[in-house]
């Protein structure tokens, strides 16, 4: 009984400060924030928060990596479903990336940092290859442009979802983007990237 205790602490324990993490992160960005942040905000001592999580490294690693995994986890059901077009699937890919990344805009350079770092590890973890080569989306991409390689479209249709977000701090910095207007324009996003998509699609 006492070991059963134990572990339900330990579980309450670890997810209050995931979920204080998720809060901090999400409004300070991970450079700002302090592992001594997210200690105040689950309501622990730092000492409590170390023994958990020994770094403020592995604590973001592991919450982000719960959210790349929820991406796909969405992502997945769309690109495999044989009953919307082609068309539709780029709309829905753009629409979920983009509302995503508004709500965890630290997401794309994490990514980023994964691939570069440990590219094996990452796509092993994600299951990238199969789930981009064995979808319905890439077989309809081929079907739609035979002489074309498929990943000409996903890298095209990546690049536009995601570098608007990493660019963000820059254009911020510089007092060419406010939140609101950036906020719009990612909504915008939402409905030009497949129409963007569907002109390279058809482009000779």
């Amino acid at each position: 009984m006492a070991k059963k205790i134990k572990i339900e602490q330990d579980t309450s324990t670890e997810e209050k400060i995931k979920e204080a993490a998720r809060k901090v992160f999400s409004k300070k960005g991970y450079a700002a924030t302090r592992t001594r942040d997210i200690a105040e905000e689950a309501g622990l001592n730092l000492a409590l928060l170390n023994y958990y999580f020994r770094s403020k490294e592995k604590l973001f690693e592991l919450i982000m990596m719960e959210k790349v995994q929820k991406l796909f986890g969405v992502l997945a059901p769309v690109l495999n479903n044989k009953n919307t077009s082609l068309e539709k699937k780029m709309e829905l890919i753009a629409i979920n990336y983009i509302d995503l990344l508004t709500v965890i805009p630290d997401l794309p350079l994490f990514v980023l940092s994964e691939i570069r770092n440990n590219p094996a590890r990452f796509g092993e973890k994600m299951q990238v290859g199969k789930l981009i080569q064995n979808s319905i989306f890439v077989k309809q991409l081929i079907k739609k442009r035979p002489d074309l390689h498929p990943l000409q479209f996903i890298m095209s249709l990546l690049g536009m979802t995601l570098f608007p977000f990493i660019a963000r701090p820059l254009f911020n910095s510089v007092g060419v983007l406010g939140q609101k207007e950036f906020d719009l324009l990612m909504e915008q996003r939402k409905a030009l990237i497949p129409k963007w998509i569907n002109l390279i699609l058809k482009s000779k």
